[in-house]
């Protein structure tokens, strides 16, 4: 069973895999380090509406698994327009991770799959 991790960064897609949680989880985090680091979007302004740099997502990474067909677990980072990065759950209604204290947004998300023991 493989976990599978899809990065979006604007029009380009970047899809991985890793045999273990704790490996899926290693390459989430580095990827969206490396993203949070080179992000520094503007605000966009429309006629009707404005839309602040920490408004707009500009990288997506998903992680699911384990199987393919029905993955269990269907968790995220995404990393803001500003460079912030926040932890997510769910398939179409994503569901903030909050941090508990001074945890990071990956420590959340490792916490939150620790304790809904996803491992086979």
């Amino acid at each position: 069973m493989s976990w599978r991790l899809t990065v979006r960064t604007g029009p380009r897609v970047q899809r991985l895999r890793a045999d273990t949680l704790e490996q899926a989880l290693d390459l989430l985090e580095t990827e969206v380090r490396a993203a949070a680091t080179t992000t520094n979007r503007g605000a966009i302004d429309v006629r009707f509406r404005r839309f602040e740099a920490a408004d707009q997502i500009a990288t997506r990474a998903e992680l699911r698994g384990p199987g393919r067909w029905r993955p269990a677990v269907r968790v995220g980072l995404d990393v803001r327009g500003d460079g912030a990065v926040e932890a997510w759950s769910g398939r179409v209604r994503r569901e903030p991770i909050e941090p508990a204290g001074d945890e990071t947004p990956y420590e959340a998300l490792r916490r939150a799959l620790q304790s809904a023991s996803v491992e086979p």
